[in-house]
C-alpha cells in the first residue's frame, strides 16, 4: 500500500487543473477572496484562489486565461505588504493575459506600473454610486457595459493619487476620484470597489465583462461534466478489483461523495455510518432508506452508541468533547474496515474548497478556534490513498453535483450538521436522557420551519440544550423543566 495518502487526490485536482482554461485568483487576504472565486464560478467559468506570492511556474502548470487580484488589508506602500512575484508581472507581459485588480489589487496595479498610493483622508465604507468618465467611455464600457449609475460596495482607507502610466480613470464616486480604471491595450483593469459582495449592484455583470468579455473564458464549468469527468478518473484509477472505504453521515457532502463512487465502481465502495448516540432523531433509519434502499449504496451501520457514550460520561468541555467522538470514531471505523473482504487501498474525503483555501492565504491557516469535525483524521498507520471528489467545489456546487447525479431535492438540501453531532449541542454533562430531550425540541423546530416553507431559505438552524432549567407553565400548571436556545 502506498504511504502518501494525499498523492491520489492531488494527481486528481492537478488533472483536472491543467485540463482547464482557467481564471487564476491571487488572494492578498481579503475576507471577500472566496466570494470572488463563487461569482466566477456561478459564471459557469472554472476558476482557483492562489496565495498572492505564487510564482509563474506554478501557474504555468495551468491554463490561466485570466487573473484577478483580491482586496486585502495591506498598505501596498508599507515594507511589509505582500506583492505579485517579478515572474508573474513577467508572465502577464509575455503572454499578455488579462488582469483585473480589485480595492487592494487595484492599488498593487497602480504600485507597479509607477502609481502613487497615499492614505485617504476620508475612507470609503459602505455605498457609493458609480459613474463612467464620459471620456473614456469607450474604454469603461470593456468593464462598465450593461452597468452605469450603479451602487458599489467600498472598503478602502487608501486611494490611488496618480494615474499609472498607460491607464485611463474609467469610473468614479463622489469620493473617489479613480473608482476605476483601464489600460485597455494591456487590458488591464483595476476596480476601487468589490464587485463581488451582493451589496454591489451590477457587480456580477462587471465580473462578467472581465472574465468573459474580455478573457475570452469558457462557459464550460457545470456539474453533470464535473461528475462524468471524476466518475471515469475513479475508474481508471481504483482498477476493476480496487476497494474504496468512506465514513457517512447522511448530510449533504458525504451523500453525494458516496454517490459519486457508487456510480464509479458500485458495490467495492463501502460506506460505513457509525452511530455514536448524537445523531438527529431517526438519523440511522433515513440513511439507511436514503442511501442503501433508494441509491444503492453498499452501506454498514454500526452502533457504537454504548462505547461513545461511556467515553463521554461526566465531560463537559465542548473540545474534550469532539476529541473524543473523533479518536473514537477512528477506532470504530478501523475496526469495521478490517471486516471488508478485498484490496482496500483508498478512503473517500468530503474535503470542500474552503477547506483548501483557508490554507491558501499568504498568511497561512487561521488559528484553531476549535478542532474541524471532518472526520478525515484518520491515522497515517492505515496507509490509504485519499479519493477527495468535492475538494474543488464550494457548498452551493456540491448542492448542485447532488441534483446533477439525481439525489432528490431534500437530501441536497440538508442543513449543515457537525461530526460530533448533539454532542457539541447539549451544554454541559451528556446524558442519554439530555439527548433525547435535545433530539426532540431539534426535530419539532424542524418541523415547525419546514411546515412554515422557510427551511430551505435558512443556512443552519439547530437546537442548543442549556445547561440550566426555567420556570414555565403548561396546562395552566407551573413547570419547571429545561431551557434549550434556538
Amino acid at each position: 500500500m502506498n504511504n502518501n495518502t494525499g498523492s491520489f487526490a492531488e494527481a486528481m485536482s492537478a488533472q483536472l487543473h491543467s485540463s482547464r482554461k482557467q481564471i487564476a485568483i491571487l488572494d492578498f487576504g481579503s475576507q471577500y477572496s472566496h466570494l470572488i472565486a463563487r461569482r466566477v464560478r456561478e459564471l459557469n467559468v472554472f476558476c482557483e484562489l492562489y496565495s498572492c506570492l505564487v510564482t509563474a511556474e506554478v501557474l504555468s502548470a495551468n491554463q490561466v486565461v485570466g487573473i484577478i487580484l483580491s482586496g486585502g488589508p495591506s498598505s501596498v506602500y508599507d515594507v511589509n505588504s505582500p506583492h505579485v512575484d517579478s515572474s508573474v508581472w513577467a508572465m502577464i507581459e509575455e503572454q499578455k493575459i488579462p488582469v483585473l485588480g480589485i480595492c487592494y489589487g487595484m492599488q498593487e496595479l497602480a504600485h507597479h506600473f509607477s502609481g502613487e498610493v497615499q492614505p485617504s483622508s476620508e475612507r470609503e465604507y459602505g455605498r457609493a454610486l458609480i459613474s463612467m468618465t464620459e471620456e473614456n467611455k469607450e474604454a469603461a464600457e470593456l468593464l462598465f457595459k450593461g452597468v452605469d449609475n450603479a451602487q458599489m460596495w467600498m472598503s478602502h482607507g487608501d486611494k490611488v493619487t496618480k494615474m499609472p502610466e498607460g491607464f485611463l480613470k474609467v469610473a468614479h464616486t463622489s469620493n473617489s476620484e479613480h473608482a476605476a480604471i483601464a489600460d485597455p491595450v494591456r487590458r488591464i483593469f483595476g476596480l476601487q470597489f468589490h464587485p463581488e459582495v451582493t451589496h454591489s449592484i451590477g457587480g456580477k455583470e462587471i465580473l462578467r465583462n472581465f472574465v468573459v468579455g474580455t478573457c475570452d473564458a469558457p462557459t464550460d464549468w457545470n456539474m453533470k461534466d464535473i461528475a462524468e469527468d471524476f466518475i471515469k478518473e475513479v475508474r481508471e484509477k481504483v482498477g476493476p478489483d480496487g476497494h474504496v472505504i468512506g465514513a457517512v453521515s447522511g448530510g449533504v457532502d458525504s451523500t453525494v461523495a458516496a454517490v459519486l463512487l457508487q456510480k464509479a465502481i458500485g458495490d467495492r465502495f463501502h460506506a460505513i455510518m457509525v452511530d455514536n448516540a448524537c445523531l438527529r432523531k431517526n438519523e440511522a433509519q433515513r440513511v439507511v432508506k436514503r442511501l442503501k434502499e433508494s441509491l444503492n449504496i453498499n452501506l454498514t451501520v454500526v452502533d457504537a452508541a454504548d462505547q461513545f457514550l461511556n467515553l463521554l460520561d461526566g465531560v463537559t468541555d465542548p473540545e474534550t468533547k469532539r476529541k473524543i467522538i473523533g479518536n473514537t470514531f477512528i477506532d470504530v471505523f478501523q475496526a469495521e474496515a478490517k471486516k471488508i473482504d478485498g484490496k482496500v487501498e483508498y478512503l473517500l474525503q468530503g474535503t470542500l474548497y474552503p477547506d483548501v483555501i483557508e490554507s491558501i492565504s499568504y498568511k497561512g491557516p487561521s488559528a484553531t478556534i476549535k478542532t474541524h469535525h471532518n472526520v478525515g483524521g484518520l491515522p497515517a498507520s492505515m496507509h490509504l490513498k485519499l479519493i477527495e471528489p468535492l475538494r474543488e467545489l464550494f457548498k452551493d456546487e456540491v448542492r448542485s453535483l447532488g441534483l446533477a447525479l439525481g439525489i432528490d431535492a431534500e437530501s441536497v438540501g440538508r442543513h449543515p450538521f457537525p461530526g460530533p453531532g448533539l454532542a457539541i449541542r447539549v451544554l454541559g454533562e451528556i446524558t442519554r436522557e439530555r439527548l433525547s430531550i435535545l433530539r426532540e425540541a431539534d426535530d419539532i423546530m424542524i418541523q415547525e420551519i419546514t411546515a412554515a416553507g422557510v427551511y430551505n431559505d435558512i443556512g443552519q438552524a439547530f437546537v442548543v440544550l442549556l445547561p440550566v432549567k426555567s420556570v414555565g407553565v403548561m396546562g395552566d400548571c407551573r413547570t419547571y423543566e429545561q431551557a434549550c436556545a434556538i
